[in-house]
């Protein structure tokens, strides 16, 4: 089969202190509340030509593990975070081509108000704005905005299949050419281009228009990351491009494939959708290097299995504290991030918790990709020519300057002399670059 090029994306984990306590995090206790990590990042790879970068976002301290927030705040576990809308307002005024992509949860934000705050970023970056749409997984965040905690996981897509409705319908209460800035005639807008929307379903309503004018994208991009059967039917009818965290080649084609026929179900074109798979690669100068990087990793979290346990219990509600770490993992159930918790228990198997913790920690995300740039890039292309599409989002619990140097100098390169990746953007906007292969 012959190469072509895939995407690529960051997946930012969170909008605050990444990696404190890991190596050449350098002050970053200290600094987190500036943004120049998060700067240097965005200019990074827009250098490096990725389509772009996904600050995943929580609206809560996390308390799962013993029912206590002690672990979460000793370690700097998801917190402190500052809101995305602004890390992701001061990334887009340091770059002109990449897409950003906050993430914003259905629960948390009125419609109105999510409508126009995404279209406000769409403007502000001349069409750069992409919104991780998220119904929420935790009851934690819920009660911090005066809920008794979420609904059902089933029915919070079926109120997310109606915000997402409404949501467009505000975007496109401004037809195009609405404003005309005719000095001649005195006219700004207009009046007959911009529509009254009287919007009234089961879960929301609301009258519009929206008063923050159009989006140069018409809609910004939609990012989604519904890894249940339920998930991945909203994502089929709503995404432009999907965040998978299966395990494995078998599994990765698998979910491919199952998108895209839902999508085609639902009347719509599946290359318009495109499918990031989570991944860590490993970059060393040399295969032999990685590999020492890849046992110090091991062990490093052979020590930290608590830590572990507390940060997947934080994203699953499930108090993994009571279990025994020498006895096998038991049945598991979640009203949080249910495909999680399934490749956790999948991967998992027969092991004792504390072996599958570190194991589950340790592959590197949906597939191991570990050696030097070039052995990298050719597994990369290896994997995707086996799954078919359509590219990686790099995630990293690391994430350092140095990590970021290694990627755009180091495997990026490499990509691009194999024609996997571009060498510079084709287009002014998100969704383009996003559909342009």
């Amino acid at each position: 089969m012959t190469s072509k090029p895939f995407h690529l994306g960051l997946f930012l984990q969170g909008s605050s202190v990444q990696a404190w306590g890991e190596p050449w995090t350098g002050r970053i206790g200290e600094t987190w509340m500036q943004p120049d990590l998060f700067i240097d990042v965005a200019k990074s790879l827009e250098r490096a030509c990725f389509d772009y970068i996904l600050l995943e976002d929580s609206s809560y301290i996390g308390e799962s593990y013993g029912n206590s927030r002690d672990i979460y705040l000793q370690n700097g576990l998801a917190v402190p975070r500052q809101d995305p809308s602004v890390v992701a307002t001061l990334m887009m005024a340091a770059t002109s081509r990449i897409g950003i992509v906050p993430t914003f949860a259905t629960f948390a934000y009125p419609p109105y108000l999510l409508a126009r705050l995404v279209s406000s970023l769409d403007q502000i970056s001349a069409g750069r704005a992409g919104w991780n749409m998220v119904t929420g997984s935790s009851d934690f965040a819920a009660r911090n905005f005066g809920m008794d905690g979420l609904p059902d996981h089933d029915l919070r897509y079926d109120m997310a299949d109606e915000y997402i409705d409404l949501v467009g319908q505000l975007w496109n209460s401004w037809e195009p050419g609405a404003i005309i800035a005719d000095t001649d005639s005195s006219v700004l807008i207009d009046h007959t281009k911009v529509q009254q929307i009287d919007y009234a379903g089961r879960f929301y309503k609301s009258r519009g228009p929206l008063n923050s004018g159009p989006c140069p994208q018409g809609k910004p991009v939609i990012a989604q990351a519904g890894g249940s059967p339920r998930g991945r039917q909203f994502a089929a009818k709503h995404a432009d491009t999907i965040v998978a965290a299966v395990k494995g080649v078998d599994a990765m084609r698998a979910f491919r494939d199952d998108v895209r026929k839902r999508m085609v179900a639902e009347g719509r074109d599946p290359d318009s959708c495109k499918v990031l798979f989570l991944a860590s690669p490993l970059v060393g100068e040399t295969r032999e290097d990685a590999q020492r990087l890849q046992e110090k990793r091991t062990a490093r979290i052979a020590d930290q299995v608590e830590v572990k346990l507390a940060f997947l219990g934080k994203i699953t509600n499930i108090d993994f504290k009571q279990f025994d770490l020498d006895a096998p993992v038991g049945e598991l159930k979640t009203n949080g991030h249910q495909q999680t918790l399934d490749e956790f228990k999948r991967k998992a198997g027969n092991k004792t918790l504390r072996q599958a913790i570190a194991s589950y920690n340790n592959d590197g995300g949906s597939v191991e990709l570990i050696g030097s740039a070039d052995d990298v890039a050719a597994q990369m292309d290896e994997v995707m020519q086996q799954v078919g599409g359509d590219g990686f989002l790099l995630s990293f619990s690391n994430l350092s300057r140095r990590l970021l140097a290694e990627i755009e100098d180091g495997l990026v390169p490499a990509l691009q002399k194999r024609g996997l990746a571009r060498k510079a953007y084709a287009h002014q906007q998100f969704r383009d670059n996003l559909l342009d292969y």
